[in-house]
């Protein structure tokens, strides 16, 4: 079996009272990572220590005797060290510059001897007695992380890194699950494509088998929404409107991952549904050439879904792939037409100039975006005939030849 691993951000409700012990741990911790950071460094990679039993030999005894760490705190705030320590070698052995690592702000890293998790609350290894800390748990974890991997029993919580951030504390954990690992027959000469087509208004995503999914003028009405009480209120000045400021762009932050958990839980269903085994998107390095209308917003909303798929679909064992968007909403997708004109498409309306077919607009285009990757196949020499692209009720492979489902 494979493993797994995704992190995720749960703020904590630490009392008041304890924050002294909090913050005497983070600045601990810093100490006993600079410690064998500054044992460990030289600007020679044949002498810079890295391994971790040697940092270990030479600073352990030292680090207990100078601050009130436990041993598992030690050995933490070491690996921590260690790991930036190997990254400066490597840097190093590339003939590239860079300095000793150093180690600031707040962060303690937990493992299983210095964490425990229950159900409302964790507990923390301090300098003193252990701290008992609430989760501060979205009210509506509908579509978000906190519903996949927080509550699901097959997700196991591993090691966490705790942070303070403007006064707040915020733990970063890591859970775990095995999956099956990927099969030795995967290859893309046998590959089954889900296209999608990702748009700035109308629907939000759509795919090559038809799904229609999100909805991006609400996301943009809302964004409008919130971008108008936000100037109102920046225009107030005062403490209470700032407050406010931050309370809405929260609320709006938590809705808008909501929508976009919606739609990339869709496509990942979608391509499940369908047999796929891999997902493709246009390269968004290269899209906003042809979307040039997208704002900011958008941009990161399109970046957000193709993230959330990406580690969606690999406990599905579904890769996700990107092709370049040239064309893509120009291209006529039926059969083996490909004609290729600009008129072809009228907004939401696709009618070819040649073969006169007639799509949805933004359909036509998510079969197009399915299409280039197993053309990309084909011209690595991946393989032809079982390549195949994933349409409405069924699929058809790189020869053009429709195999209707078994529905």
């Amino acid at each position: 079996m494979a493993e797994v691993v995704r992190n995720i951000q749960v703020k904590l409700n630490i009392p008041e009272s304890r924050h002294s012990d909090v913050d005497e741990a983070f600045e601990e911790f810093r100490q006993a990572a600079q410690h064998v950071a500054d044992y460990g460094w030289s600007d020679d990679s044949d002498h810079l220590v890295k391994a971790k039993n040697k940092l270990h030999e030479a600073t352990y005894t030292e680090v207990r005797k100078q601050t009130g760490l436990q041993s598992s705190l030690v050995q933490s705030a070491r690996n921590l060290a260690a790991d930036a320590l190997s990254n400066c070698h490597d840097l190093l052995e590339d003939g590239k510059n860079t300095s000793k690592p150093e180690f600031r702000g707040s962060v303690v890293v937990y493992n299983g001897r210095t964490i425990t998790y229950n159900d409302d609350h964790v507990t923390l290894a301090t300098t003193g007695d252990r701290v008992t800390a609430e989760y501060v748990l979205p009210h509506d974890d509908r579509g978000t992380p906190f519903e996949e991997y927080w509550n699901g029993d097959e997700w196991e919580k591993k090691e966490a890194t705790l942070h303070k951030r403007d006064g707040e504390y915020y733990l970063h954990v890591a859970v775990e699950k095995e999956v099956k690992p990927v099969s030795a027959d995967k290859q893309p000469e046998n590959g089954v494509v889900l296209g999608v087509d990702l748009n700035v208004d109308g629907y939000l995503a759509v795919t090559s088998t038809g799904a229609f999914l999100g909805n991006a003028d609400e996301l943009n009405h809302k964004r409008d929404e919130y971008e108008r009480r936000r100037g109102n209120l920046q225009q107030t000045g005062t403490r209470s409107a700032h407050l406010t400021i931050q309370s809405i762009g929260d609320r709006f932050a938590e809705w808008s991952r909501h929508r976009l958990h919606d739609v990339s839980n869709d496509i990942v269903r979608e391509a499940i549904e369908n047999d796929c085994t891999h997902i493709a998107f246009e390269r968004l390095t290269h899209i906003w050439t042809r979307i040039s209308n997208a704002s900011k917003f958008q941009q990161w909303a399109f970046r957000e879904i193709q993230r959330q798929v990406e580690y969606k679909a690999e406990e599905h064992d579904i890769e996700v792939a990107t092709v370049a968007p040239q064309y893509t909403s120009q291209r006529c997708s039926h059969g083996e037409c490909g004609f290729t004109h600009e008129d072809n498409r009228d907004g939401d309306e696709f009618e070819c100039l040649k073969c006169e077919k007639e799509l949805h607009a933004d359909y036509n285009a998510a079969r197009n975006v399915a299409w280039r990757l197993v053309q990309n196949w084909l011209k690595s020499g991946a393989g032809r005939a079982t390549s195949q692209l994933a349409l409405k009720s069924g699929t058809v492979n790189a020869n053009g030849d429709f195999n209707a489902s078994a529905v």
